[in-house]
């Protein structure tokens, strides 16, 4: 009786260890949600390209600054915006 309920147990956690398995891969397989179709790199870390063009949402007003900011990103200072030279 015990050997029977080691192989339950065994099959159980097996079971869910492959429904899990199926789970990552799922997710995976889908594109960011920032992205534009065909935007997304292969990889770990998927980076898409800078501009409107590359992301998913339409956007309406786009000036350099915003261009600027998203083309620096991820960078440690802002870029600067010539404002006061």
């Amino acid at each position: 009786m015990a050997l029977f309920k080691l192989a339950m147990a065994a099959a159980t956690g097996y079971a869910i260890y492959e429904v899990a398995k199926a789970g990552r891969r799922k997710n995976a397989e889908s594109k960011p949600a920032a992205f534009a179709h065909g935007e997304a790199t292969e990889g770990f870390a998927p980076v898409r390209n800078a501009g409107p063009d590359a992301m998913a949402s339409d956007v309406r007003k786009w000036n350099k600054v915003d261009e600027a900011v998203d083309e620096s990103f991820p960078a440690s200072d802002p870029p600067a915006s010539n404002r006061f030279t």
